[in-house]
């Protein structure tokens, strides 16, 4: 409990106040605004963040992951266009309550649910994180080797998108993390005798390329259609009934959301996916889901702000990011000399506190600015894309430049910015690649740390209890498409020796 009360008093210091506002705010535009989603802007914003201290940086960049949650929603129901990827499920009966002239209900109910699942879920972070550090103090390089495999799996096969394309986004993310000089022999690798190459590719440089600059290159050509202005706000605040009709879907979603960010590959999407799906199949009446149903609004919402906080439990426990937007925040951890993992609880408390506890005001700062003030942002919504995108384009640039005052970042930045592009014209998403890059260093030297202690021989892999468990849920993940692959061509077709033969004639 001193731990946990001194994370109270550094949040409460007047600066650490200051940017946890800061980041729900800019969180919550930037979920309004669709096309550009916390990755991108934590990716654009990292360089400035350099002259924060490690707490502070922290705590605004997490307000603007679970605050662009909140934002995402505005523009589901009043546009039938989603803000964030989370929201998606949103858009179903969001937009139809909207249209039966409803949107304040479904933004006021979406608003609780999200508050109600965010705060759940950082009581539960509170109490689950410590154990799970305690648990990691356990890991040694068998267990980071296997651990970083079966992150990058499953979120290549997790994860939305396909699974092929997923996987081979991640196999150049591995490709691109052994750029530079060996750790271990000092032998330069892919570096084609440039001094540039010779310390690696930079995190930022691609963060920023592939989240900033390709996406706003993607959204600016989807989004040369014209947009309906949004409809009218009215009565934000739900009436007793919808209360009471949604609270038990409030409840389970934030269940469903915890578990499913915890895992990696699991995140946001999935989460309201699956809470929608199961409050559709334990209803009395699913056909009123599609149609406006506040269940179905109250469910992913709250599913979609539990995964969001529940996804710090890995990285800041295992080190292991749990999605792309876990990724930067890594990222942005490794710059500010904070190397997330077991012993973060112990030697730094006073920031993986601090971080837990700017969730409970985060989540209380985003309840107030839903409710009254949304017609606010709605009014963003009207904001051209031609005027913002030069802006984000020109910040992202003098950024990168910033880093490491590099031309040559620079030009990293507009390579990977026309990668992401280019990767979101064919369906590839960028989450694997930037993730198997992150975890690439960690699982080549702990691999070849575990080589070495094994003498060579990589059966000890299974020696070892955690290790070998987690080895056995790699080959499951892995080999489980290909068998039910196997199982669907086994299965003869439906009732096929049962129809009936026509005679010609008869």
């Amino acid at each position: 409990m001193d731990a946990v009360l001194s994370g109270f008093a550094v949040l409460l210091e007047p600066e650490n106040l200051l940017y946890c506002l800061l980041g729900v705010v800019i969180g919550m535009l930037i979920g309004v605004l669709p096309g550009l989603g916390p990755a991108a802007t934590i990716a654009i914003l990292l360089p400035l963040t350099f002259a924060l201290e490690p707490v502070t940086a922290i705590i605004m960049l997490a307000g603007i992951f679970y605050g662009a949650q909140y934002g995402g929603t505005i523009t589901s129901v009043l546009l039938r266009l989603p803000g964030e990827a989370s929201s998606v499920v949103t858009v179903f009966d969001g937009h139809a309550l909207a249209r039966q002239g409803r949107a304040g209900t479904a933004l006021g109910i979406a608003a609780i649910g999200s508050f109600v699942g965010g705060t759940l879920s950082v009581v539960a972070l509170s109490l689950v994180a410590p154990f799970v550090a305690g648990f990691a103090l356990d890991f040694g390089p068998p267990e980071y080797t296997a651990l970083a495999l079966l992150g990058i799996l499953l979120v290549a096969t997790v994860g939305s998108g396909g699974r092929i394309k997923a996987l081979a986004a991640a196999c150049v993310g591995l490709l691109l993390a052994t750029v530079g000089r060996d750790g271990f022999t000092g032998a330069e690798r892919f570096t084609f005798e440039s001094l540039s190459l010779a310390d690696g590719l930079d995190f930022v440089p691609i963060a920023m390329g592939l989240f900033g600059l390709g996406e706003i290159l993607h959204s600016l050509e989807e989004r040369h259609r014209a947009v309906t202005a949004p409809p009218k706000v009215a009565g934000v605040w739900p009436a007793r009934s919808d209360l009471r009709q949604s609270g038990g879907a409030i409840g389970r979603g934030s269940v469903i959301g915890f578990v499913l960010g915890v895992l990696p590959g699991g995140g946001a999407v999935l989460a309201s996916l699956a809470a929608y799906a199961v409050e559709k199949r334990r209803s009395r009446t699913p056909e009123r889901f599609g149609r406006g149903a506040v269940e179905g609004v109250a469910a992913p919402e709250s599913a979609n702000n539990a995964a969001a906080t529940s996804s710090f439990i890995p990285l800041l426990t295992l080190g292991i990011p749990a999605n792309a937007t876990m990724a930067v925040i890594f990222g942005a951890l490794l710059i500010q000399g904070v190397t997330p993992g077991p012993q973060l609880v112990t030697e730094n408390p006073e920031l993986f506190w601090g971080v837990i506890n700017s969730m409970y005001l985060g989540n209380v700062l985003l309840l107030i600015m839903s409710l009254p003030l949304v017609g606010l942002f709605v009014k963003i919504l009207r904001v051209r894309p031609a005027i913002l995108a030069p802006i984000t384009v020109l910040i992202t640039l003098i950024g990168a430049y910033t880093v490491n005052n590099s031309t040559f970042d620079i030009a990293l930045v507009v390579a990977f910015g026309v990668l992401g592009y280019l990767m979101k014209k064919l369906g590839f998403e960028p989450g694997p690649l930037v993730l198997a890059f992150v975890l690439g260093s960690l699982l080549e030297s702990s691999l070849r740390r575990s080589l070495l202690l094994f003498d060579g021989n990589p059966v000890e892999f299974f020696g070892r209890p955690i290790s070998g468990t987690l080895l056995v849920l790699f080959v499951a993940v892995l080999a489980w498409p290909a068998a039910r692959a196997v199982r669907r061509r086994r299965q003869p077709a439906p009732d096929a020796a049962d129809q009936p033969v026509t005679r010609v004639g008869s």
